[in-house]
């Protein structure tokens, strides 16, 4: 049995698995902030609606 190449190989996945929960961790902190960013842009839309009610609520069409 090859200590050495245990050891190395042990150490390698080590690494790999520290790396992908890095990224994985990075891309949830990304997904929260795109989702806190979506839920300003609704309250944004909605406060303009409660200050402008009948924008957008009609539309005329004429063919």
């Amino acid at each position: 049995m090859d200590i050495a190449a245990l050891s190395m190989g042990l150490s390698q996945a080590k690494i790999s698995n520290e790396f992908s929960t890095a990224m994985l961790s990075k891309s949830l902190d990304t997904r929260e902030a795109e989702g806190n960013s979506l839920v300003q842009m609704i309250d944004a839309a909605a406060m303009e609606r409660s200050v402008t009610p009948y924008i957008g609520g009609n539309f005329d069409v004429s063919v």
